[in-house]
C-alpha cells in the first residue's frame, strides 16, 4: 500500500479545496447516518485516473503513463459481523451481496453488485479475508469521461476489505489485479489493467505490462502544480451507445497481427517483424490493423520519452511527446470517431478547438478509449479562461473540468473534520 495508512482531506485535495471537500465528506456522513444510524464508521476513498500516454497499449502488454486524479469516489463504512456487503451509492438503488457465495452470477452481469462479488472473490482467491460491511458512497468521477468511475468503485471495494479485514495484506498492485478480474469475469467487460492500476497506485506512474501478472510500476516525482499549466478534461458529450464493437476491434486487430507470427500479443514481436512482413500482413488483415500495430510500437517509445521528460523536469519536452501521442491516436490508432457514425465527431471538433486556443502552446489528445467522450489538454494558465470559455461554448456549461494529480490511490481518510 502507500507509505501512509491514513490521509487527511488537505493532503488528498490540497489546501485550496479543503473547505469544499470537507463539506462533501460531512454531507456523506450525514447521509450514512440517515441510513445506518449514529454508529462508528470509517472513511475510504479511491481516485479516478487519467491516461497520459500509452493509448490502447495495455491490452497488448505495452507501456503506459497514467496518474490518479483528484476526482474520486468516497465511502462511509460500518463494519459488520456477517457476510453481507450492502452499498448505497448516491443516485442508485442499494446493492446487497452475500459474499458467502463468490461464484459468478449471470443475472448480475453489467451491474455494480457483480463488481462487489467479484472483488470479494478475487481477494478470497489470494487467501485474503472477506466479510461484510455497510457503506454509503458518493462519486464525482465523471461517468463516460475516460476517468474510469468503474475502476474507482472496484478499487474502493477492495480497499475497504483490505483495511477492515486484512491489515493491508494485499498490495496496491494486487488490488488493481483483483479489480480487473472482477470487471472482466463478473461484470463482463473485457478491460485492460491500466485503469485499475492508476486508481489503486495513484500519482504519476509508468506501468510496463510485459508480464501482466507482475507489471513493473514506477512512480514519477514531478510537481505538476509548479509547471504553469492546468490539466483539463473536456466532455464532448458523445454517446457511448453501440461502441463496444469499435473498442473490441482495436485489441482484436492488434492481436491478429501478433497471431501471424504465432504470438498472442504485439509485445511478443518487434516493429521490424511488422515492417519486414508488411505486404503479407496487409493482404491478410487489411491496412487498419497494420496501422494500429504500428501505433502500438511507436506509442511504447513515446511513453518512455514522456516519463523521462517528467523525471528530468523538462515539461516542454513532455508536452511535445503528448502531441506526438495524440497525433498517433488520431492518424494510426484511429479512435477519434466511429466509422459507422461519421456524423458524430465531437472528439475531432474538441481537438481542433483546443489546438486553436492553445496556438502552439500546451498540448491536447484523445483521452481514454476514444470514439466518444473526452479529450485531455495541458493548458497554460494564462490561456485557461479562454480555453474554458471556448470549449464550454461548444459542448455546454461545465464541459471543461480542471483536475489535479492525486498523490495516492485507494486509501483510508482521516475523519478529523
Amino acid at each position: 500500500m502507500s507509505e501512509k495508512n491514513t490521509y487527511t482531506i488537505k493532503e488528498l485535495y490540497g489546501a485550496e479545496n479543503e473547505t469544499a471537500q470537507t463539506e462533501r465528506y460531512k454531507n456523506a456522513v450525514e447521509k450514512f447516518k440517515e441510513l445506518y444510524g449514529d454508529c462508528e464508521y470509517r472513511i475510504f476513498s479511491a481516485s479516478g485516473r487519467t491516461e497520459v500516454g500509452g493509448n490502447h497499449t495495455d491490452h497488448n502488454c505495452g507501456k503506459v503513463l497514467a496518474a490518479g486524479v483528484s476526482l474520486d469516489v468516497i465511502a462511509i463504512v460500518k463494519k459488520t459481523d456477517d457476510t453481507i456487503i450492502e452499498v448505497k451509492s448516491e443516485g442508485f438503488p442499494k446493492d446487497i451481496v452475500d459474499i458467502s457465495d463468490t461464484t459468478v452470477h449471470a443475472d448480475e452481469k453489467g451491474r455494480s453488485s457483480s463488481l462487489i462479488r467479484g472483488v470479494a472473490a478475487g481477494l478470497k482467491n489470494k487467501s485474503c479475508n472477506i466479510s461484510g460491511f455497510k457503506a454509503y458512497t458518493t462519486s464525482n468521477v465523471l461517468k463516460g469521461s475516460g476517468l474510469s468511475s468503474s475502476a474507482a468503485f472496484e478499487v474502493l471495494i477492495g480497499t475497504i476489505l483490505n483495511y477492515l479485514y486484512n491489515d493491508l495484506k494485499a498490495t496496491d498492485v494486487e488490488i488493481a489485479q483483483i479489480s480487473q478480474y472482477a470487471e472482466n469475469v463478473y461484470f463482463g467487460k473485457p478491460s485492460g489493467l491500466m485503469d485499475q492500476m492508476a486508481s489503486s497506485v495513484g500519482n504519476f506512474i509508468t506501468i510496463d505490462f510485459k508480464d501482466p501478472e507482475n507489471p513493473i510500476i514506477e512512480k514519477i516525482d514531478f510537481d505538476f502544480d509548479k509547471c504553469g499549466h492546468s490539466l483539463c478534461i473536456v466532455d464532448t458529450k458523445g454517446s457511448h451507445e453501440n461502441l463496444t464493437p469499435e473498442y473490441a476491434a482495436i485489441p482484436n486487430e492488434m492481436k491478429a497481427v501478433a497471431g501471424f507470427f504465432g504470438k498472442e500479443v504485439l509485445r511478443e514481436i518487434t516493429l521490424s517483424d511488422v515492417l519486414e512482413n508488411i505486404v503479407a500482413l496487409r493482404e491478410k488483415f487489411g491496412d487498419r490493423a497494420i496501422l494500429r500495430a504500428l501505433h502500438f510500437f511507436y506509442e511504447n517509445d513515446t511513453v518512455e520519452r514522456e516519463a523521462k521528460a517528467l523525471q528530468d523536469g523538462d515539461f516542454k519536452a513532455f508536452l511535445k511527446e503528448i502531441t506526438i501521442s495524440g497525433n498517433s491516436s488520431y492518424k494510426y490508432l484511429q479512435n477519434i470517431y466511429a466509422n459507422n457514425n461519421p456524423r458524430e465527431q465531437g472528439l475531432a471538433i474538441g481537438l481542433k478547438l483546443a489546438e486553436t486556443v492553445l496556438g502552439g502552446e500546451g498540448a491536447c489528445r484523445v483521452h481514454g478509449g476514444g470514439f466518444a467522450g473526452t479529450i485531455q489538454a495541458f493548458v497554460p494558465n494564462g490561456k485557461l479562461e479562454k480555453f474554458k470559455e471556448t470549449l464550454n461554448g461548444c459542448f455546454g456549461d461545465e464541459s471543461c473540468h480542471i483536475i489535479s494529480i492525486r498523490p495516492v490511490g485507494g486509501i483510508e481518510v482521516s475523519d478529523n473534520f
